[in-house]
């Protein structure tokens, strides 16, 4: 065998093995990307919505985490609540269009439970729930119809 011989060799076993290889490697390194850029995306959501349990409890005097109607709120209190449940929509609609799909992958949808049950514990309290139709106004329509769906099915639940 000659070198010339012994080149075409190795290039037809490059050919037959190392590239499929290297494809292979290729499409797990762009998966395993994917992944870390969906984790990332999850511990930002997740770090926003810590921040807004802060925003929450530096404003305790509006007893946002109370299931019972509070109509006993200056006009003050009445506004400050609603910027609060602005910005709690806001992100409930980031996390939607960031983190929900039709199909998901188990640790998509794990990550995704986690955040609908942010969405069901809000929906279950009854200022936020009511006021809920205004504060959806010019959200993302799928967005609107899910948290309404979420809604809907937590109001049936509490109604037993």
């Amino acid at each position: 065998m000659d070198w010339l011989q012994f080149w075409e060799l190795l290039s037809y076993l490059v050919t037959v093995f190392g590239l499929p290889f290297a494809i292979a490697v290729f499409i797990y390194e762009q998966r395993r990307e994917r992944d870390n850029d969906d984790e990332e995306a999850y511990q930002l959501l997740a770090n926003a919505y810590t921040d807004f349990l802060k925003v929450v409890l530096a404003h305790s005097d509006l007893r946002l985490r109370s299931s019972e109607r509070c109509t006993d709120l200056t006009p003050e209190q009445v506004e400050r609540r609603r910027v609060i449940y602005d910005m709690l929509i806001s992100l409930f609609e980031r996390a939607y269009l960031l983190a929900y799909e039709e199909d998901m992958t188990p640790t998509e949808a794990r990550r995704w439970n986690s955040w609908e049950d942010y969405m069901r514990e809000w929906c279950r309290r009854a200022d936020f729930a009511a006021q809920l139709p205004e504060l959806l106004r010019g959200e993302d329509e799928e967005f609107a119809a899910y948290i309404r769906r979420l809604e809907s099915e937590e109001r049936a639940k509490l109604a037993r």
